[in-house]
């Protein structure tokens, strides 16, 4: 692959087999109830099959000292590139977080690189113990100059959630025993 090529496409670091593995493990556990360190089971409808594409990851709540509309809110950030969720994600425009039966329905809007120093910095800081090896030697302590520079090849979503329901498969299973002992 030439450097021209490698320039063109949008930075993204396939996961090892390994991680593969864990990120099924840690989907598991957060559609089982357990949530490791805030991790979430994502949920985002597929831009080509239309099916709901399902992975684990790690909402950002960034706490901002400003009163700007992008100084507080909850986000996605996509440690290891353009991947799959972020490309069914800007066609989506939303998706739901599900923690056990509590699923979070919410949209997504992209921030901009220019916006995203504070929200990448928060987020290595929360979160640098498990991705700053995708993140190029870039980390919380780097400066606003590294940082930026970075934030092309991550993209972060703001999301406002709509509702927060619970999952009614055990209810619907329980009712429908109910219906059968009628």
């Amino acid at each position: 692959m030439s450097s021209t090529s490698a320039a063109q496409s949008p930075y993204y670091l396939k996961g090892s087999p390994l991680n593969v593995r864990l990120n099924g493990v840690i989907g598991w556990l957060a559609r089982h109830g357990v949530s490791l360190m805030g991790s979430a089971e994502l949920s985002v409808r597929g831009r080509k099959s239309g099916k709901m594409q399902r992975i684990p990851v790690n909402p950002y709540t960034h706490e901002g000292e400003g009163e700007g509309e992008g100084d507080h809110g909850q986000y996605l950030v996509s440690a290891r590139g353009h991947s799959q969720w972020v490309r069914n994600m800007r066609v989506a425009g939303g998706g739901e977080l599900r923690v056990g039966r509590k699923v979070r329905e919410f949209t997504a809007v992209e921030v901009p690189d220019a916006e995203k120093l504070p929200l990448l910095r928060g987020y290595l800081e929360r979160w640098g113990w498990e991705v700053n090896q995708y993140f190029k030697g870039v980390t919380a302590q780097s400066s606003d100059e590294e940082i930026l520079a970075a934030a092309p090849d991550h993209p972060v979503f703001r999301i406002t959630v709509l509702n927060a329901k619970k999952s009614s498969k055990k209810n619907s299973r329980s009712k429908k025993k109910n219906d059968e002992k009628k």
